[in-house]
């Protein structure tokens, strides 16, 4: 299954919303409940839940982790690594139940995208993070992504990889360039462009697209947005909303150009270099999936530990070698530079895994839709995307 596969919108706000009736107690956790005693002193091992092909792998054996198994051998941790999540909604449901009764959920490091993490922050549901345990967080992470609207100073949160969702498309089948978001809207592209069917990764570029601050974007922004994918709808120029599922129409020429994740577009490039991705003049999101602990976690300083091994240049290099999305720690870039293997030292050149100075003044993270804001958004997205 791929790790970026289609995102329940609905279910973005239902769970809350779920919450908050039918007799539930409140979700909320205070921070004086969040803690359990930390085994990690007496136990040398913590249970680390991530999502499918989000790691580096051994070329012979899939099994072995590069940067996992030199974590283990050097600090004697036992990780148990599980490929568990397949959706930021399903797996939310998976451990929701067990984080509102205050109990252990049984792993103690998570990855979720930022826009969901946003919501175990708000309800108090993961720990904050010591970074006097965390050097190399404190001093590699990009500044870029240093001071996200729902948790200011990261301090529940570290990115695990970041991306940017931006325009692929055709080049030589389009026969011109794509520049700005309104190029999607020409005549030529009429039926062969597609975007992406989660409201929470589609609706920054569009609102950039129409000149919206992002950072501090509003209710007439989004309205603004919406009803000019309703006139697009109607005239059937976009051929759909999708999953993961562009890719294929991208390779096999049934669309020309689309809303796309970065990361992917690097894979696509290798087969086919006519295929070419842009950030936007007006700009693109740069977004990122992160790692938190969970409330009662017994291996709390195991896993500050292991997020810090990760933000060392050389493991961050390698695993954004395998992986090729943004990389969160630049530093990692002159360590590919160095490297002896071709392969290895162009990806310090690529700009989908080290984004320019000129790409990243226009990147930008849009600020959360709220929970009171959630509920009717979602319904006026899903009526114009078919969900």
């Amino acid at each position: 299954m791929s790790r970026r596969a289609l995102l329940h919108v609905l279910g973005a706000g239902a769970g809350a919303a779920a919450l908050a009736g039918c007799g539930v107690p409140p979700a909320y956790v205070a921070p004086a409940d969040r803690a359990a005693t930390d085994r990690s002193g007496r136990d040398r091992s913590l249970v680390f839940a991530n999502w499918p092909l989000y790691i580096d792998t051994d070329d012979k054996d899939p099994q072995k982790r590069p940067t996992l198994d030199g974590f283990q051998r050097e600090t004697g941790i036992s990780v148990t690594y599980t490929e568990e999540i397949n959706d930021n909604d399903e797996f939310f449901g998976k451990i929701s139940p067990a984080l509102m009764n205050h109990q252990d959920t049984g792993r103690d490091l998570i990855v979720v995208s930022d826009w969901m993490a946003s919501r175990y922050v708000r309800l108090g549901w993961v720990q904050p993070m010591d970074r006097d345990r965390q050097p190399h967080v404190a001093k590699e992470l990009d500044p870029l992504l240093r001071r996200p609207a729902f948790d200011p100073g990261r301090l529940h949160t570290v990115p695990w990889q970041s991306g940017i969702t931006g325009i692929a498309y055709n080049r030589r089948k389009l026969g011109r360039e794509i520049r700005r978001t309104a190029d999607l809207w020409h005549d030529d592209l009429r039926g062969r462009v597609t975007l992406l069917s989660g409201m929470d990764e589609a609706f920054c570029m569009l609102m950039q697209g129409n000149g919206a601050d992002v950072t501090r974007w509003t209710a007439d922004d989004f309205h603004t947005m919406t009803e000019q994918l309703r006139g697009l709808v109607r005239r059937r120029h976009i051929r759909r909303f999708t999953g993961n599922d562009y890719i294929k129409d991208l390779s096999s020429g049934d669309v020309l150009a689309c809303q796309a994740y970065s990361g992917d577009i690097i894979q696509l490039q290798a087969d086919n270099p006519d295929i070419a991705f842009v950030v936007p003049e007006e700009g693109a999101e740069l977004w990122a999936e992160s790692l938190m602990i969970p409330d009662l976690a017994r291996h709390k300083a195991n896993a500050e530990q292991l997020i810090d091994h990760y933000y060392r240049p050389e493991t961050a290099a390698r695993l954004a070698a395998s992986v090729n999305y943004v990389c969160p720690v630049p530093a990692a870039r002159h360590v590919l530079a160095d490297s002896k293997d071709k392969e290895e030292a162009e990806l310090a050149e690529n700009p989908l895994i080290f984004p320019s100075d000129d790409m990243r003044r226009r990147l930008a993270t849009a600020r959360d839709i709220s929970a009171k804001e959630r509920p009717a958004f979602a319904k006026e997205w899903n009526e114009i995307v078919g969900l």
